[in-house]
């Protein structure tokens, strides 16, 4: 499979189980009239910093802001194989429980589909409840890093794939490390070989690079700004169709750097695969006014986001398109399941 102008457009919305109500809303945490009762918990399955953790720290604060939501909505980490362990128990543990949610991205599919680290557990373990920003990849490193331009670090790891370190904050195979490989893919380099090391989120994945630990990481392009504001990393490139805004403004894409292919990170908000339909009917109407708010809109210029929202139908459709796509493309670097 070649990877000529990729794209990793997913979207995230409502999915409406078809079982019974009395088997939906029996035993379940919500209920279709009283929800919400009580405090709701947003998972980012990462550690502080990083896409998943911004996202869900957004949409906390703007529905708290807002008096959306009259209930608090608090926000935990809890990081682990690239946000396949927590999502293990969010699948089993969770499965009932209309007060627990988790923010995702294309992990969820990619993990399900790779050998290495497979988390039994995809997208249809989850009620998908709204796609809501779209984001892209970016390769980076130290400030004072020897490599000047994306070609630099290329070249040094196609002269000796060993004697540079990428690393990112998620499992191999899984989203930054497709995003790291794919300059190395385009640029002639057995992805095999890139040695790639995973932490447990983006901010783990920058800690490593100010520390010395990676010479280059694959990391989401809204995180790393303030990095780059604060004159502690360079970007080499992202992996738009255009340039970005902001603190990246005068940052190549792949394609300036003879690279063609592009890679975007959608990002959503998922509900527990038996979520009530009260509860599914509910954040449909809450997030879908989320969205139009100004205090929304603020969060996603200062996180450097662009605003993306999809509903259930055409997501659902496009969750099963994208599996296909990805299961080719782990195929291609011998690492589906």
């Amino acid at each position: 499979m070649k990877w000529k102008k990729l794209k990793f457009v997913a979207l995230a919305s409502v999915v409406a189980l078809s079982l019974a109500a009395c088997s939906k809303n029996d035993g379940a945490e919500g209920s279709s009239s009283k929800y919400p009762e009580r405090n709701i918990t947003i998972v980012a399955p990462s550690g502080a910093g990083g896409g998943w953790d911004l996202t869900a720290r957004a949409i906390a604060k703007t529905m708290n802001d807002t008096k959306l939501i009259e209930k608090p909505i608090t926000v935990e980490n809890k990081p682990g194989g690239g946000g396949a362990v927590y999502m293990a128990e969010f699948a089993t543990k969770e499965v009932k429980n209309d007060y627990a949610l988790i923010v995702k991205s294309p992990p969820l599919l990619i993990n399900h589909n790779k050998a290495e680290g497979n988390s039994p557990y995809g997208y249809k373990d989850t009620t998908p409840l709204a796609q809501l920003t779209r984001d892209y990849g970016a390769i980076v490193v130290k400030a004072d890093s020897p490599f000047k331009t994306l070609k630099d670090a290329l070249e040094a790891i196609k002269k000796d794939p060993k004697s540079v370190t990428l690393a990112g904050g998620s499992a191999p195979g899984s989203m930054d490390h497709l995003v790291g490989v794919l300059p190395a893919y385009e640029f002639g380099i057995d992805p095999k070989t890139v040695k790639y090391v995973s932490y447990d989120g983006g901010g783990e994945a920058v800690a490593a690079l100010l520390g010395g630990n990676a010479d280059v990481i694959a990391t989401d392009a809204s995180s790393i700004g303030q990095y780059v504001k604060s004159g502690d990393v360079r970007v080499l490139a992202v992996s738009s169709s255009e340039r970005l805004g902001g603190e990246l403004a005068e940052v190549p894409t792949f394609k300036e750097e003879g690279i063609d292919a592009e890679f975007t990170i959608w990002r959503g908000l998922f509900g527990p695969k038996e979520m009530t339909d009260g509860a599914v009917d509910y954040w449909t109407a809450k997030l879908k006014e989320m969205i139009e708010t100004d205090e929304w809109k603020a969060e996603l210029e200062r996180n450097g986001w662009e605003s993306e929202y999809r509903g259930p139908e055409d997501f659902t459709k496009y969750l099963e398109e994208q599996d296909q796509v990805i299961v080719e493309l782990l195929t291609a670097l011998g690492m589906q399941k």
